[in-house]
């Protein structure tokens, strides 16, 4: 992998046997446990090329560790945007609920000008550019591309890039059965709402795979793989199903027991676009997802 070094200054070992990665950076990194941990967070800690975070993630013989050498790693800052990797060709973002992808237009608050600002402050003499979407209210991870090569590239050949994307959302009820698979034919009418037909309609053929990982009398919390990548197309898969996701004013029942939509894209998996690395990115499950399904908890609409 190819960095800017004015950006990345890492040093890298060979792991030589099984661990947890604090440990193992306590022990190999000349780190203090605190040190350690506050690397992690900071997003410092690269395995085998992939950002990692987790104090407890696994560590084998032949793992490739690099450690960030600069003290401030997450130098960018935003409520809304955090860098989870980065190099001269692609920048991989999770982005907040409330913020748009792009700015569709108009001066709303958007990912590309956050990232076009921080661009211009590090002078890289570049900008962002989208491949790619999440609604407004939807968190998670997304790609933007540096310039315009790489950006036709993504976009020409996307599902051959993109090998996985998953996301993790609370529905309403208790999903029967627990595992399956939705397709439909999506249209979009003039009001910009996302109609769903069993049938051909000359509409944009969606498919999309789900897995229940937890659930109680009123929620379920359900992992989501996308075969195809429509506009809405969870929303209303979920609608259809007679179970949609949680917050959502567009295609919901009303129930909003987060008081946001409650779906999140926590998987990305590609080749890049570039070198043809595989690049995997995970994030966790937001803590209110999950604060849903503890016993100890009372959660009104």
């Amino acid at each position: 992998m190819r960095y800017n070094p004015k950006l990345h200054k890492y040093d890298e070992f060979t792991v030589r046997g099984e661990a947890t990665l604090l440990e193992w950076l306590t022990v190999n990194a000349a780190k203090s446990r605190s040190k350690a941990k506050a690397t992690l967070t900071g997003r410092g800690v690269k395995v085998n090329n992939i950002i990692v975070t987790r104090h407890d993630h696994p560590l084998h013989a032949g793992d490739i560790v690099a450690v960030s050498q600069t003290k401030d790693n997450d130098r960018f800052k935003s409520r809304y945007v955090k860098i989870v990797y980065e190099d001269q060709w692609i920048i991989v973002i999770e982005k907040n609920i409330g913020i748009l992808s792009m700015a569709a237009g108009h001066s709303s608050l958007n990912v590309k000008s956050v990232l076009d600002k921080y661009l211009r402050a590090t002078r890289q003499h570049c900008t962002s550019h989208v491949v790619h979407r999440l609604d407004r209210d939807t968190s998670g991870l997304m790609v933007y591309a540096k310039d315009m090569q790489t950006e036709r590239t993504l976009e020409l050949n996307w599902h051959d890039i993109v090998y996985d994307r998953r996301y993790v959302a609370v529905v309403s009820g208790t999903i029967e059965p627990p595992t399956g698979t939705i397709s439909s034919w999506l249209t979009e009418d003039k009001d910009y709402f996302t109609q769903s037909s069993p049938v051909d309609n000359g509409g944009k053929y969606a498919v999309t795979h789900y897995f229940t990982l937890d659930r109680n009398d009123r929620f379920s919390l359900v992992e989501f793989r996308l075969e195809t990548g429509r506009k809405n197309q969870i929303r209303v898969h979920c609608a259809d199903l007679g179970h949609p996701v949680c917050g959502d004013a567009k295609y919901g029942n009303g129930a909003d027991p987060l008081h946001r939509l409650a779906l999140h894209a926590f998987l990305l998996c590609l080749r890049h676009p570039v070198t043809g690395e595989r690049l995997e990115f995970e994030t966790p499950v937001p803590a209110g997802f999950k604060k849903i399904f503890s016993k100890e908890i009372n959660v009104n609409d």
